[in-house]
């Protein structure tokens, strides 16, 4: 598999990366080498292997959703650079 150096512009364009003329042929030598490695991937046979999206078995870490008490208002307020006593007070973003 040979990548031209007009298909390393247009992928570097794409990616809106700029690169010198005398870096084009090491990245098209490079990408070359690449492509022609994951090409290899072609060759496993893949038959009764089951698609994975992780290495390893995940779990959901997630609490239950569960009602509980909120914060108490002034210990919410406790830290904030400002407040009027019922809220957070921040510049005004129009």
């Amino acid at each position: 598999m040979k990548i031209s150096a007009d298909e390393v512009r247009k992928v570097a364009g794409l990616a809106r990366l700029r690169f010198s003329e005398e870096e084009i042929p090491q990245l098209a030598a490079e990408l070359d080498r690449i492509l022609t490695y994951v090409d290899k991937l072609s060759e496993l046979d893949t038959d009764g292997v089951e698609p994975t999206t992780h290495a390893v078995p995940r779990v959901n870490a997630f609490r239950e959703d569960e009602v509980t008490e909120s914060l108490p208002r002034e210990k919410a307020l406790a830290n904030a650079p400002a407040d009027n006593g019922a809220s957070f007070v921040v510049p005004r973003v129009i």
